[in-house]
């Protein structure tokens, strides 16, 4: 089996080349969809987090209301890390247990894990191989407002918040150029899948 971590700056077009990877075979740990799971209703992870901020961080319909959890934690680095104490450690277990099911299932697997904030939360050594998806600044800046509707500034500070192309680029055993058409991609996924796999 190979452990995969593959990360890039938001706007660089990662959630695509998971998917192109996925199509190749590889199994997709999915580190933000896990977050989510592990704090729908009914979860230990959800009591947990009401235990530590209170009902008001619920929804009226007993989901985690997101937003409100995002006001009392982002600008409060203790509030995060209390946050972060408890999902993380979750993240992690399901990750695991995804990951042993994948062995059991082919000896010979390749496990891609989807994590946006590899580079900043220090987690290459984990992973045999870390992959970065690469687009310029200005690219990622324009996919942003275009596709997903942010404001110059609302993108840009989302940018700046995350680690530097030159920090993902130091960690990066393959790197997938992202910078042009979507029919680029592929091919170059492709490469990368054949490389990993073989």
């Amino acid at each position: 089996m190979v452990k995969v971590g593959l990360t890039g700056g938001i706007g660089a077009g990662k959630s695509e080349v998971s998917r192109l990877f996925a199509e190749c075979g590889a199994v997709i740990v999915d580190a933000d969809r896990i977050a989510r799971e592990v704090v729908e209703p009914g979860t230990p992870g959800l009591a947990a987090v009401v235990a530590e901020f209170g009902e008001e961080v619920l929804a009226p319909d007993g989901s985690l209301d997101r937003p409100r959890l995002g006001s009392l934690v982002f600008a409060d680095p203790d509030r995060l890390a209390a946050l972060n104490a408890i999902v993380h450690p979750l993240v992690g277990e399901r990750s695991a247990e995804l990951e042993r099911a994948a062995r059991q299932a082919d000896e010979a697997a390749v496990v891609i894990h989807d994590v946006p904030l590899l580079v900043e939360n220090g987690l290459a050594p984990l992973y045999d191989k870390v992959v970065v998806v690469d687009a310029a600044p200005e690219t990622q800046l324009d996919r942003l407002v275009r596709l997903r509707g942010m404001t110059h500034q609302d993108a840009r500070a989302r940018m700046a918040a995350q680690a530097s192309r030159a920090q993902r680029l130091a960690v990066a055993d393959h790197v997938i150029d992202n910078d042009g058409p979507l029919a680029e991609l592929a091919p170059r996924v492709r490469r990368v899948w054949e490389e990993l796999h073989g």
